[in-house]
């Protein structure tokens, strides 16, 4: 019996030590998806985001968000979304307050701010992203926004 409990100690301390001294450097789901949005400029940020984003990966914005809908691969998401916040909007941001991650699902939620060019008004509003990944690649993302104090600014 004891002999027994010797193996198992010695084959748990060699697994344990074996993934500590491992050479992966693959991200977690988690890193991943901060890398999205920690990033020293939003140019990586949006590096970050191409680099993990599944080819087919679906990406949604909430109904009534002024660019809602579902839009699908990096270039109709960059096309849609993201060229119209960078043009029609001075400074927008999303400051995370804080992850949950677990397994393939991780939520980032914070709040979005910015002035809208053509009003001038400023906004917040409380936002959450809801990411899947699979293969540590990015297939989903869903917005969930309040997104009357966007409109409001844009209006």
């Amino acid at each position: 019996m004891v002999k027994g409990i010797y193996i198992l100690i010695v084959l748990a301390t060699f697994n344990v030590l074996s993934a500590c001294n491992s050479n992966d450097n693959t991200m977690s789901n988690l890193e991943i998806i901060r890398s999205t949005y920690e990033g020293k400029t939003s140019e990586e940020n949006g590096k970050n985001l191409a680099q993990y984003l599944a080819a087919d990966a679906h990406w949604t914005e909430a109904q009534g968000f002024p660019y809602a809908g579902t839009y699908i691969g990096f270039e109709a998401i960059s096309k849609n979304v993201f060229s119209r916040l960078a043009s029609e909007w001075i400074d927008y941001k999303l400051t995370v307050e804080d992850y949950i991650a677990s397994d393939d699902r991780v939520i980032a939620y914070g709040t979005y701010s910015g002035t809208y060019k053509a009003s001038g008004k400023f906004f917040k509003a409380r936002v959450a992203h809801l990411w899947k990944l699979k293969d540590s690649r990015i297939i989903s993302f869903e917005q969930i926004v309040d997104s009357k104090p966007v409109r409001d600014a844009m209006n």
